[in-house]
């Protein structure tokens, strides 16, 4: 049987992976940002996962106004980086996962979630980002990674509580897979940010640390929290903190007492990482991990 081993959370900035490929990381500006993935990528090398389940969002690469699905997995060999306007970034293909990804696509569809099914395209920044800081520039990613794309873009986007329902309907597949397999499940985009209008450049940290608290120990409540709190306290980007939802709902229910605690008892989750930064570029970032126990 595979399972869900552990849950990362991260934002997908794209100056980020301009930061990294241009090999500014070590500036003073990017330091205290990259500072903070740095027991991220250890970990990573300690807890090596067999698949990583990556939920992010499409920025108008893959997808356009044209045809906008609500939740898309990629189920495809390879999957390669996008050309975003100044050529792909020097970062490996993605190799995917085809099995599991069918599988679980036919499991969730079973459970009423309507997926569309992708099996040819290429991934942007909001997925490659997150597997730089976490893996850095290898020559290859460390392990098979199913691209699961989220519209958060263009309205109506999902609620909170479809997504985090969505995430237990991924475990549930996950778990009637018959290899044994590790898999880590990634919940990307966020924190707050706005990119446009008058409030352009808008951070809310206050807010921020308050969704990364109830993220953790109350996750059925940050659930059914609606659309307009994201957008009036975070921007109009904020509300791709939904999509962290869908990690969450992965994962085991109880948390520990405190960060970086470990709960005593089966059916909690541990928190091994939590960082706060701002500003990169115009954005919030934030970081977190959780294991099950």
């Amino acid at each position: 049987m595979a399972k869900i081993t552990a849950s990362v959370y991260t934002s997908h900035v794209p100056a980020i992976g301009a930061a990294i490929d241009l090999g500014k990381t070590q500036e003073p500006y990017w330091q205290p940002l990259f500072k903070g993935y740095e027991f991220s990528k250890q970990w990573m090398k300690d807890n090596k996962p067999d698949v990583i389940f990556l939920v992010y969002n499409d920025h108008a690469t893959a997808f356009s106004l044209d045809m906008i699905p609500t939740f898309a997995i990629g189920t495809a060999a390879q999957f390669l980086p996008a050309d975003e306007g100044f050529g792909p970034r020097p970062v490996p293909k993605v190799i995917g996962h085809p099995d599991l990804a069918s599988h679980i696509a036919h499991s969730v569809i079973q459970q009423d979630f309507d997926l569309t099914i992708v099996n040819k395209m290429e991934v942007d920044h909001g997925l490659t980002v997150p597997l730089s800081l976490m893996c850095g520039q290898p020559d290859a990613w460390p392990c098979p990674v199913i691209p699961f794309a989220v519209n958060v873009v263009q309205y109506p986007v999902p609620s909170g509580q479809r997504c985090f329902n969505l995430g237990k309907a991924i475990r549930k597949a996950v778990e009637s897979y018959d290899q044994d397999l590790k898999v880590q499940i990634w919940g990307t985009g966020g924190m707050s940010h706005q990119l446009q209008g008058p409030r352009a450049g808008l951070i809310n940290k206050e807010f921020d640390n308050a969704f990364l608290d109830r993220l953790i120990a109350d996750p059925q409540g940050q659930a059914s929290v609606p659309h307009i709190d994201y957008v009036r306290e975070a921007g109009s980007e904020g509300v791709e903190l939904v999509m962290w939802l869908i990690a969450r709902g992965a994962m085991d229910d109880v948390a520990g007492n405190a960060a970086n605690s470990i709960a005593t008892h089966a059916g909690s989750v541990r928190v091994r990482h939590r960082f706060y930064h701002v500003p990169a570029s115009n954005t919030a970032v934030g970081h977190l991990i959780l294991e099950n126990i």
